[in-house]
């Protein structure tokens, strides 16, 4: 059996506007118990972007920024890297190896945003990956 990322990922994408401050997406953050929020597309900022906690300490922490004057506009990383929700875990993981990161949106066949798949979402994979490895064994 081959798994998917839509087995995997979460079905929960919180999108904030990209006016918002960091310190409000933090909060936002920090309620929903997330690493990662996507930033909507507006008249300004045409493209959607994603905001995370890698971003939060190299671009704000790292660089002495006063949170409560940053947009997340200012620090999200954009254009997204997405993959379709029906690509192969392996293959995803390849990816966000490929492009360093921890947090990947994934799209539906319409290519919108339907979940998002993080590096920690791979512990249950790879601990499901050695329990179907045991069954074989059997």
């Amino acid at each position: 059996m081959q798994f998917r990322v839509r087995d995997w990922m979460m079905d929960l994408v919180v999108f904030v506007d990209p006016d918002t401050l960091v310190t409000d997406a933090l909060a936002t953050m920090r309620r929903r118990y997330i690493n990662s929020l996507i930033i909507s597309k507006s008249a300004t900022s045409p493209e959607y972007g994603i905001l995370t906690s890698t971003d939060i300490s190299d671009k704000i922490v790292a660089q002495d920024r006063n949170p409560g004057t940053v947009k997340v506009s200012e620090v999200m990383t954009s254009p997204l890297i997405t993959v379709p929700e029906d690509m192969p875990i392996s293959e995803c993981a390849r990816i966000m190896k490929q492009h360093r990161i921890h947090h990947l949106p994934v799209v539906n066949e319409s290519g919108m945003i339907a979940g998002m798949i993080s590096a920690t979402d791979f512990l249950v994979v790879a601990e499901a990956m050695g329990r179907q490895g045991e069954r074989s064994l059997s």
